[in-house]
């Protein structure tokens, strides 16, 4: 079998390239499951693949969102340690800002949500987590596709506030959404994770070496009831950054990220259907939605620009000098982007194919396309002011 030709790899490295892929599955997805075709969607979807016995006989939707999201997991923990080891992250006032940010940006939303069901009779508080997750993956996406003069800062702080929501949202399920959670099997997954983490320290890159360490080490994350895409993070902090390591094998990784393993992801998990206009109508009614909508949009927008402001104010922390509160708010407003992990809280709440179930995933949908339409808008103008300074003054 022939290697793919460089200059191809070459395309899926950019993340410009990716994220046109990502939003391109997505709306595949979308359109599929809301076709004439829509059952056959389903089917694909939810058809089971893998071995029973080691708990591992998924759907393909679960395949793409534990698994193979899990790579592109990889990629981006490999990307955050380089920034707090060796970029802008390393100086801890720098760092607090968008670990503050996510903080907040899990709370609000939330609080939020609560309220809004607080004043309907059929108000159910079980969702409440639901608008806490930012899904880095489309959030990363839409920000390559509409960046090209914004600062590189803004990039790194979204990377960070995901990745740390992500792991807050993670916790809050093995809480408060697991009905049990299997301690052995997790502390298992430390042996691999363990000798996975000798070798790339060592500069060992044999894959067949590497590889089933990584893959036992997601397996055990999986089986033992905490959302696998932690292993992928887990795995990445294990790799040394210097001298260079973490971007060789980032840079063999990320084709496949932004290539398959996230396109994969996004057209099995954007299938919502929506019933028409008048399901949608109905699902929007419903106080549940209406406060999935509230927190990602208001919540988070709200939530992540007072955390950042107010541990700016009152703290040594220090926002990128390139960046400026307006930033902030675009990036808040763009982590209103929930898909995958805000798409399994709901199941977890309020069961999977449950009628409740189906209009979370209208205001997970609704909510995160008012997101990424308002921060598109702000951001772009703030694209345009930053390559105004950028560009030498015409005559």
């Amino acid at each position: 079998m022939t290697s793919p030709p460089a200059s191809r790899l070459s395309l899926l490295r950019s993340e410009t390239v990716g994220g046109l892929l990502l939003v391109a599955a997505a709306l595949i997805g979308l359109v599929w499951a809301n076709s004439p075709w829509g059952d056959a969607y389903i089917s694909v979807r939810d058809a089971t693949a893998g071995p029973a016995a080691l708990h591992l006989h998924l759907s393909l939707g679960t395949w793409a969102a534990d698994g193979l999201l899990a790579i592109f997991f990889f990629v981006a923990g490999l990307e955050l340690k380089r920034e707090l080891v060796a970029g802008d992250l390393r100086d801890p006032r720098r760092a607090a800002l968008p670990v503050a940010a996510a903080v907040g940006g899990v709370i609000v939303p939330a609080l939020v949500y609560l309220g809004v069901n607080a004043l309907s009779a059929t108000g159910d508080a079980r969702g409440w987590a639901i608008p806490s997750a930012t899904d880095i993956a489309f959030a990363l996406a839409v920000l390559a596709i509409i960046s090209s003069h914004l600062p590189v800062g803004l990039r790194t702080f979204l990377l960070t506030l995901a990745v740390v929501d992500d792991l807050l949202a993670i916790t809050i399920i093995a809480f408060f959404y697991t009905d049990h959670l299997e301690l052995g099997l997790l502390l298992a997954a430390v042996v691999p994770i363990a000798l996975f983490a000798v070798l790339v320290q060592r500069g060992v890159g044999a894959w067949w070496l590497l590889l089933p360490l990584a893959a036992l080490a997601w397996g055990l994350v999986h089986a033992s009831g905490v959302h696998a895409t932690v292993a992928g993070i887990l795995l990445a902090f294990c790799v040394p950054v210097a001298p260079g390591t973490a971007e060789r094998i980032e840079h063999r990784i990320r084709p496949l990220s932004s290539g398959v393993a996230v396109p994969v992801f996004a057209l099995l998990s954007a299938g919502v259907a929506v019933g028409g206009f008048g399901g949608l109508g109905d699902a929007l009614r419903d106080p549940v939605a209406l406060g999935i909508v509230a927190g990602l949009v208001l919540g988070k927008a709200v939530g992540i620009t007072t955390a950042t402001f107010l541990v700016g104010r009152f703290t040594r922390a220090e926002l990128d000098a390139e960046l400026a509160g307006w930033d902030v708010l675009g990036l808040g407003l763009l982590a209103g982007v929930g898909f995958t992990v805000s798409l399994l809280i709901g199941e977890l709440a309020f069961g999977s194919g449950s009628a409740r179930d189906d209009h979370v995933k209208v205001g997970v949908l609704a909510g995160s396309l008012v997101a990424i339409v308002s921060s598109t808008i702000l951001l772009r103008i703030r694209n345009r002011a930053y390559r105004a300074i950028e560009e030498p003054a015409k005559p």
